[in-house]
């Protein structure tokens, strides 16, 4: 059995008594451009659905823990006056509900996203507050999308409108942030550099200060952003040094970025499944893709570019193979899935005391279209969510956000709206 939480980490503790409870995690995992709708969609409602095509022989056993919701959408997405865009704005969307601003300079305007919320209320009380993991490059400036900033098509979290939280791809190095480096995060190596980045920190802070009385008030209020991020990174420094936790002794760091693309995804799930088990982190954000994301998939059969074929135009054999991508990132929601139910937590399972939001910005590709979303909700919540059927909501327009704020609030996050809400989902 890996490393518990226990009494002696300053927790309360849920192992020590049977009637104590887990904390509540929750983890959104966004896929690009789309899916094959026909395939996709369940068919039937409630706990009598029928697997879509897409989904058979890949989630029936995981069938009791997870709920298809359809009726969804992201009207921020959608142009608005605002011409191009659609990947960019699917991809900024997704957990803010926000129209970006459309700018590819410096000047890039969003707001804040749901995980960011959360972690405001709880992040205090893990090392991290939150975790930013993607199997995508990074880009967090220049032009993307039809005049879109790149900051918009590669970050999926932001903690307010004008600062995203650019995700990390190499799994070895978001190992290192979540338990320090080597097996040990209490190691006397990770004690050092922790001391080490302290020392620094001062250091760029103390200087940093004395140009203050020396500029204008523009970059006074460049200087006092630049200082909260400063301040941002020395209470992780110290949240770090309180709160790391030693790793079972048969875990060790990843050595890089693996060669197959469903490995490097498979060892992203596995660090944040031992960050949710050692309670490092309560909220992540996993960017498999950016929207309008050019990966091939040899290995499945399919050699072309992920977003030349999601415009299908009806074509059989590119809906054929956008199914195939479908499939192999739903098998990647499954073996995520297996890998927290397996995993045991208080009295119960990691997916039994988490909230798995799973979806994609775009339904069908072709038409860019940004309603009826393909969306998946995982896990109980910690016995406030009830899976095991297909949500069909009567109105097709409901704001994902609406979801959003029903998390929130198993959470404990008082929030009356996020983007564009209008209030909370029920019967999730």
């Amino acid at each position: 059995m890996a490393l518990p939480l226990m009494e002696s980490f300053g927790h309360r503790a849920f192992a020590a008594t049977k009637s104590s409870v887990a904390p509540l995690r929750m983890a959104f995992l966004y896929t690009p451009n789309g899916v094959n709708e026909d395939q996709w969609r369940p068919r039937g409602e409630g706990a009598g659905y029928e697997f879509g095509p897409s989904m058979r022989g890949i989630l029936e056993g995981h069938r009791q823990d997870f709920s298809i919701i359809s009726g969804l959408c992201h009207d921020k997405a959608r142009s608005n006056g605002d011409g191009g865009g659609d990947h960019a704005r699917a991809t900024a969307t997704f957990l803010t509900g926000v129209q970006a601003k459309k700018t590819a300079g410096a000047d890039i305007h969003l707001g804040i996203s749901v995980d960011q919320l959360a972690a405001d209320k709880v992040g205090h009380l893990t090392k991290l507050g939150s975790l930013e993991i993607s199997t995508d490059g990074q880009r967090s400036a220049g032009r993307c999308d039809s005049g879109y900033s790149c900051a918009y098509q590669f970050n999926l979290s932001w903690r307010n409108d004008t600062m995203p939280m650019a995700p990390e791809m190499d799994p070895r190095l978001v190992f290192e942030r979540v338990f320090g480096a080597g097996a040990g995060g209490n190691s006397p190596e990770a004690k050092r550099r922790h001391a080490m980045e302290k020392g620094v920190l001062d250091t760029v802070l103390d200087a940093a200060k004395t140009l203050q009385g020396k500029v204008n008030a523009q970059d006074r209020a460049k200087l006092d952003e630049y200082f909260s991020s400063v301040r941002d990174i020395e209470t992780r420094i110290e949240r770090a040094e309180k709160l790391t936790k030693d790793l079972p002794a048969d875990v060790h760091a990843p050595s890089g970025i693996p060669e197959s693309y469903e490995e490097h995804i498979h060892t992203m799930f596995d660090i944040l499944a031992l960050a949710f088990q050692t309670d490092s982190t309560r909220v992540s954000t996993f960017l498999l893709a950016h929207d309008g994301s050019n990966r091939s998939f040899p290995e499945i059969g399919v050699p072309e570019n992920h977003h030349g074929i999601s415009h299908h135009q009806h074509d059989p054999e590119k809906l054929r193979k956008i199914a195939l991508i479908d499939q192999f990132y739903l098998r990647q929601l499954a073996y995520f899935m297996t890998k927290l139910k397996a995993t045991k937590d208080g009295d119960s399972n990691l997916l039994d005391n988490s909230m798995i939001v799973y979806g994609s910005g775009i339904s069908d590709p072709d038409r860019h279209d940004h309603s009826h979303l393909p969306v998946i909700l995982a896990g109980r919540g910690r016995g406030t969510l009830t899976p095991g059927g297909h949500i069909a909501l009567q109105a097709n327009e409901t704001p994902m956000t609406n979801l959003y704020l029903s998390l929130l609030d198993r959470m404990g996050v008082p929030a009356e709206r996020i983007g564009d809400s209008t209030g909370k989902l029920e019967g999730i």
